[in-house]
């Protein structure tokens, strides 16, 4: 019995061992798949080993990436929500933003930002988390940008995968997996969809759902020009060819059996940039990883045929560059790369096109632009716009379309979102844009669609805001006598410390700046014998702002005997008649004399008060004694010590004019009697 009780737990223990070494297995080759980029069938196994009650932290984390980087945000927010729950400890700042990027598609925004609100508090130095505390009402942002445009669907959209549109000539050219012309069908196993192919749709034809694979363009050898094998609306590879002479003739063309897609083509036709899957004649490039990274080559229009392809010297084996998009002057490619010195996970980057054809080096276009996450998709417009997809600024959800102006290839600019309806829960991307006929196109894989991604036209009937003026207005003062100095220098510096205007201050010593509010700057305020005194001003919403600015002067010159008074040009301290209390107006101006002891801790001084010749002569000795004393203890209880402090009441034996007894003289004459003096004693 007890053998038997043995075997049985024997046989047990060896099934739990084959069982866990069949999911570690499973594990094994689902974590290659998903390191090769391999999604889709990653997803297969990881839902296997999970329906099988096996759970970990980085299963979970990577079947959640595979969900999300196929645009499949329910699954990837639930996947997320388990890995949240059961591995709190294991949970990085990148997973907390996926998991609130995904519920933001589910239009959960509550949710998402109390993810995000973790991802902020425990991430330090990202832009991300920068911009979402800076902007934390950006519903409200995107929702004042929203609705400039309308949308409609593009007439050429399929039920397959349709984006990445650009102009050429009087049509569009854009990326389908469609499958079109293809005798075997080739499957990318990052989300299980068909390679894409590049192709050519004239929108101004009236022959409506003509679709062209570029390949044919001018090229009657290639592809017959009428062949719709389908009769699906899309020219189709002939019949009649032999599988030989086919793959002889794709070596040379722009379409392959891997991926191609965004495409960008100069103003005069002769040239097309566009992404590619790495092939070197007709034969794909693996990494170290065996992952076969994206790169942009170059064609020619040569005797009405795309030829002379060429990938461009930027290009790697290690990672992708990507999306190519051209300025309008030509003379400089914009492009998507994970290429080393990128903030996150694509950058957008720039690069020169020099005259003989070759290339600059590529530059990142900076964090202002480019965040820990992805962006991607330029396109640059004819008044230099560019408008990108990124899911690293605020959104609605996925990747979102953003704009921003570069004029002068300034990447510093306020970038907007440009709302809804262009932006929604999903992705959008691949936006361009006609500035002279306010008319363009964009990719969205949003439900109501035909395929799984789909194309759209719009119309804009608002244009985005982009110029934001701010009026700076204010004075400039003495920062003790509070007297408003007249002449002194007001500059601005931008943030590389380059003067960008100046002015000076009126007879009111008064100034007024206009500053462009999508940039910080430096306010500067500078006068001849002051220390000169700057605030910073950051990005705003544009509203108008007072700064006045208060100078020290850089020396004070003045000894033994000196009046503090007359230096800071204090106004008359006045009290009421037949009292010695201190005024609110008079504690102003003592104020600026206690100023001054604060600044210099050694200045000690001797109060003396005065009166006019009105009234007895001994009562006006007693009055002014009670106020010399009253302003000493004024500035006593103000903080300043009593050993600092001497008072003295002179009465109407110092005046300064002949107002004596009996003469008679006006109210005016008789004030300038009526004073207080601050001697320095030492």
């Amino acid at each position: 019995m007890i053998k038997k009780i043995h075997a049985q737990f024997f046989i047990i223990a060896l099934l739990i061992c084959v069982n866990t070494f069949a999911q570690e297995r499973l594990l094994n080759k689902a974590n290659q798949k998903y390191e090769e980029y391999s999604f889709s069938p990653a997803i297969d196994i990881y839902k296997k080993v999970l329906d099988k009650g096996y759970s970990s932290s980085g299963l979970l984390k990577n079947l959640g990436n595979a969900y999300y980087f196929n645009s499949d945000y329910k699954e990837a927010a639930e996947t997320y929500s388990r890995l949240v729950e059961y591995y709190p400890e294991s949970v990085t700042p990148e997973d907390y933003f996926k998991f609130a990027q995904s519920l933001k598609s589910l239009g959960e925004y509550w949710r998402s930002n109390e993810v995000m609100a973790k991802f902020t508090e425990i991430t330090t130095n990202d832009a991300r988390a920068a911009a979402y505390t800076n902007e934390r009402d950006y519903v409200a942002e995107i929702k004042a940008n929203s609705g400039r445009y309308e949308l409609k669907p593009f007439a050429y959209n399929s039920p397959y995968s349709d984006f990445a549109p650009s102009y050429y000539k009087e049509g569009l050219i854009f990326s389908s997996d469609r499958d079109t012309g293809n005798f075997a069908r080739y499957r990318h196993t990052w989300n299980a969809k068909d390679f894409l192919d590049l192709y050519r749709v004239d929108v101004d034809s009236i022959s409506l759902n003509k679709v062209i694979k570029i390949d044919v363009i001018g090229s009657k050898d290639l592809i017959t020009m009428d062949m719709d094998i389908d009769n699906d609306g899309v020219e189709d590879l002939p019949g009649t060819q032999t599988t030989e002479d086919i793959v002889a003739k794709r070596n040379n063309r722009i379409n392959t059996r891997l991926h191609e897609s965004t495409s960008a083509v100069t103003k005069d036709g002769q040239t097309i940039y566009f992404t590619r899957n790495n092939m070197v004649e007709g034969k794909y490039q693996k990494d170290e990883k065996g992952i076969i990274r994206l790169k942009i080559f170059r064609a020619q229009y040569i005797d009405g045929t795309w030829s002379e392809i060429e990938e461009l010297p930027f290009n790697n084996d290690s990672y992708s560059v990507a999306n190519p998009a051209l300025s309008p002057d030509g003379k400089t490619l914009y492009f998507a790369s994970d290429m080393p010195g990128t903030f996150g996970q694509s950058d957008l980057f720039m690069v020169a096109i020099n005259n003989d054809r070759t290339f600059g080096t590529p530059v990142n276009l900076g964090p202002n632009i480019n965040t820990e996450a992805r962006e991607t998709f330029p396109f640059v417009t004819s008044e230099e716009i560019m408008y990108f997809s990124s899911d690293g600024h605020p959104g609605l959800g996925g990747l979102d379309v953003f704009a921003t102006k570069i004029k002068r290839q300034d990447f510093t600019g306020k970038v907007l979102n440009v709302g809804e309806p262009v932006n929604s829960r999903f992705d959008d991307f691949t936006f361009i844009f006609n500035e002279a006929t306010r008319d363009g196109y964009v990719a969205s894989n949003r439900e109501d669609g035909l395929g799984y991604d789909d194309i759209y036209s719009f119309i804009e009937k608002e244009p985005l805001v982009f110029d934001c003026i701010q009026q700076i207005t204010g004075t400039v003062r003495d920062k003790i006598s509070n007297e408003l100095l007249v002449g002194a220098t007001i500059k601005v510096i931008n943030e590389n410390n380059e003067e960008i205007l100046s002015t000076i201050t009126d007879s009111k010593g008064e100034y007024s700046l206009t500053l462009d509010c999508n940039k910080g700057n430096f306010v500067r305020a500078l006068m001849e014998g002051y220390i000169p005194y700057e605030e910073y001003i950051g990005v705003s919403d544009g509203k108008p702002k007072i700064i006045d600015f208060y100078l020290e002067r850089d020396r004070i010159t003045a000894g033994f005997g000196d009046d503090l008074a007359k230096l800071l040009q204090l106004s008359t301290i006045y009290f009421d008649f037949d009292k010695y209390d201190i005024r609110k107006d008079s504690e102003v101006e003592i104020e600026k004399v206690i100023a001054a002891m604060e600044k210099y801790p050694s200045l000690k001084l001797k109060v003396n008060s005065h009166t006019d010749s009105r009234g007895p002569a001994a009562y006006n000795l007693w009055l002014s004694q009670k106020r010399a004393e009253s302003t000493i203890n004024y500035m006593i209880r103000k903080g300043i010590s009593k050993d600092r402090l001497v008072s003295e009441g002179y009465g109407e034996s110092r005046l300064l004019n002949e107002c004596a007894d009996g003469v008679s003289c006006t109210r005016e004459k008789h004030n300038v009697n009526r004073r207080s003096e601050f001697i320095i004693l030492e």
